[in-house]
């Protein structure tokens, strides 16, 4: 086994690209980091727009606090029929598929030999 000798000089290393490098780590977290507030803030926003409505229609005192958040199935279901309602604009194409075997004829444009040949030259 051999063990080569390898050095890192860091006085190659100048103060633009440092400031440069140190920048861009600082806007990728702050931009994760506000990320993740949103996503995390967005439902409690929702919430209080609902219970605004609900106010204002005088049925918030008759809404648990679990009946104003929809679960994961039913947003699938609603996302799911969305699809098929959208998709159904289109013209409507039928779904059998037909698999046919055919036996390939022996061609020069897809054999590999041809394409190796000419670096053996």
């Amino acid at each position: 086994m051999i063990l080569a000798n390898i050095s890192f000089d860091l006085s190659a290393i100048d103060g633009f690209a440092l400031t440069v490098t140190v920048v861009g780590y600082v806007i990728v977290f702050l931009a994760l980091v506000v990320l993740y507030y949103v996503y995390t803030l967005m439902p409690k926003v929702i919430q209080i727009s609902i219970r605004k409505k609900l106010r204002r229609q005088g049925k918030e005192k008759h809404v648990k606090d679990e009946h104003l958040s929809i679960p994961g199935e039913v947003n699938a279901a609603i996302s799911m029929a969305l699809i098929l309602y959208f998709s159904d604009a289109h013209d409507e194409e039928s779904t059998v598929m037909t698999i046919k075997r055919v036996s390939k004829r022996y061609s020069p444009w897809s054999s590999k030999i041809y394409s190796l040949d000419k670096y053996h030259r």
